[in-house]
């Protein structure tokens, strides 16, 4: 069975701190699987988009983007488009209904996490030729590619990065963050030992271990968790086993806890409990409404420190088009459109998701941010789980021996081996 992530929605600012909503998505695909990604041979036809379309996108995205399409029926006046906004709660079963009964509409907007099941399912169109893949971030660009394809386009994204509360931090005697293991280590003790943290850091935000903050550390000691075919799973590896090592010693040193209660990252971060944590942009906005305007200027971020690496998760939507449209090369050019760097700064100022192409980042309204331009710089070393089916399966599997490691000192090498052998149990489910 397809365990799918239910997207979380908070009420945020933008980075700045001002009002809106930021989303995040189900998570994405990482390029392990050494995927070329390659677009199909067919070609989107030139002139204006025409005919009916229909679309469905989830959450606020769907209540917002009719808004913007409305840009795109004035350049293409003979089309009409019509969205359909669908909860995310309720959007799996309504995909995987429609794909059974083939009453899919002609392009929709899809969790990353679903990219592989769907396209198993032959549900999607292969991207075209003419789409300029250069342009996105590299990471987001694998949440497209499967099995060697690449379907769809990356639409928005989202990063972690370490927050940080920036008076506490020059309290601890750090003017400015880290950039390596050590130093993080050595910031999370000084938060605790001079600044006054109860932990110097929060590494179980959602209240257990999660795959999405430790993962980034196994990539950043050089971990690859597919095997060459793409469906094979190499959790049990030198380099994973150092990634959980130092994940878990912030609990053996006492700088991270296990008893903290489970969503109330905000208010330790606020009353200086826990003065760090490693999230995405949507909590800049969160924090700030908690801690009202004496927070706002101490909220710090800084991207993931180095080992090998300083590789980061990277998640977000795309958007595809499924193979049964009856009018692909007009859904298409809407999809294109809805990847055009304009267009995505546009949008972003709609919803404040953040835009998957990196031009569309010079913009003023995310240029001028004092945070967000950290998350585009994470962006350019970034990566998400393996394109299959099963991999939200694995990953609730990761996060219970994970959870074992923090909370009652399983080894790194024993947690690597369960992990690896629940995974070989579920399988890659045929992606």
């Amino acid at each position: 069975m397809f365990t799918h992530s239910i997207r979380r929605r908070l009420v945020i600012g933008s980075v700045a701190l001002t009002a809106t909503a930021l989303a995040l998505a189900g998570c994405g695909r990482s390029s392990d699987s050494g995927d070329a990604g390659a677009q199909s041979t067919t070609t989107v036809s030139e002139g204006p988009a025409t005919g009916n379309l229909t679309v469905w996108a989830m959450g606020t995205e769907g209540e917002n983007l009719p808004k913007l399409v409305e840009q795109f029926k004035q350049a293409n006046p003979g089309v009409n488009v019509t969205v359909t906004p669908i909860p995310w709660d309720a959007a799996h079963s309504k995909f995987t209904t429609a794909i059974t009964a083939n009453t899919v509409p002609d392009a929709a907007m899809v969790g990353t996490t679903w990219m592989g099941e769907f396209a198993d399912l032959g549900a999607l169109d292969p991207t075209p030729q003419g789409f300029d893949n250069s342009g996105f971030y590299p990471g987001a660009l694998d949440t497209t590619k499967v099995g060697g394809t690449q379907y769809g386009v990356p639409w928005y994204v989202e990063t972690r990065l370490v927050f940080y509360r920036k008076d506490l931090a020059a309290k601890a005697g750090f003017s400015t963050p880290p950039t390596d293991w050590d130093g993080l280590k050595a910031m999370a003790k000084a938060m605790k030992d001079k600044a006054g943290a109860k932990y110097g850091i929060n590494l179980q935000p959602g209240g257990t271990g999660s795959w999405q903050t430790v993962m980034p550390f196994a990539w950043s000691a050089g971990a690859n968790i597919t095997g060459d075919d793409g469906k094979s799973f190499t959790f049990d590896t030198p380099e994973m086993q150092e990634g959980l090592k130092y994940y878990q010693s912030f609990f053996t040193d006492k700088l991270a806890g296990t008893d903290l209660p489970p969503n109330q990252t905000e208010a330790q971060f606020v009353n200086g409990q826990v003065p760090m944590f490693i999230s995405g942009p949507w909590m800049a906005g969160s924090v700030a409404k908690a801690g009202g305007d004496k927070i706002k200027p101490n909220i710090g971020v800084f991207q993931l420190p180095k080992n090998k690496t300083a590789t980061s998760f990277v998640g977000g939507s795309d958007f595809v088009v499924f193979k049964s449209s009856k009018n692909k090369d007009s859904a298409w050019k809407l999809v294109k459109w809805l990847s055009d760097a304009k267009t995505q700064a546009s949008w972003f100022k709609m919803s404040a998701d953040l835009p998957a192409v990196k031009s569309a980042w010079q913009d003023p309204s995310i240029a001028s941010d004092p945070l967000l331009p950290v998350f585009g710089k994470q962006l350019d070393d970034a990566k998400a789980p393996p394109a299959i089916v099963n991999w939200e399966q694995i990953a609730a599997q990761f996060d219970t021996e994970v959870e074992k490691m923090a909370k009652a000192g399983q080894s790194p090498a024993d947690t690597a081996k369960a992990i690896q052998t629940k995974a070989t149990q579920i399988g890659a489910g045929g992606s």
